[in-house]
């Protein structure tokens, strides 16, 4: 399936993302400034691509069509784990965000600690997450939904696929950003 070919291919530019947040918060173990432009940058990207567009792929798209086409088994595995992910990385994000916005305006050293803490939450997870959906969910989806339900599928992502590309031009600015 093409989509889900793109879907693992988003998966490669987030995994890079984490890789460049791990790496920001050993500089800060190590005694560095906060870089909140880079911490910025990282949260806008992870907002705008890896959840509005990657997400909501999965979730309006693909996800939807494997809960209603293969039942219980499918549903568990989307609404108790993937869906249930998608929202604990959105809450890593946003206490990141809150944090950061704490220690710049008062310093307060735990505030330091939560936005290692909460940005190494967001990649531990999510690097689970992408394994989970390359491995297990994507499998199970491309192995057991049928033909038709597949070019659905398929129709659905080339739409949003066209649509998104608008912001593909903003997602290779924050790139250029974030690896600056």
């Amino acid at each position: 399936m093409k989509s889900i070919e793109v879907l693992v291919l988003e998966h490669e530019e987030i995994s890079r993302l984490l890789e460049r947040l791990e790496e920001e918060c050993v500089k800060i173990l190590e005694g560095s400034e906060i870089d909140y432009e880079f911490f910025e940058n990282s949260i806008e990207f992870i907002r705008d691509f890896a959840d509005r567009v990657h997400h909501m792929k999965e979730e309006d798209i693909l996800f939807k069509h494997m809960s209603e086409t293969l039942g219980v088994p499918a549903q568990k595995l989307i609404n108790s784990g993937m869906l249930v992910e998608h929202q604990m990385g959105r809450h890593y994000i946003t206490e990141l965000e809150k944090h950061l916005e704490t220690f710049r305006t008062q310093g307060d050293i735990t505030d330091k600690l939560q936005i290692i803490s909460y940005t190494m939450s967001y990649v531990n997870l999510l690097r689970m997450h992408i394994e989970k959906e390359n491995t297990v969910v994507y499998p199970f989806g491309e192995k057991n939904l049928p033909k038709e339900v597949i070019e659905k599928v398929e129709e659905e992502s080339t739409k949003r696929q066209e649509e998104d590309k608008v912001e593909e031009d903003r997602k290779e600015k924050l790139l250029k950003k974030i690896f600056r």
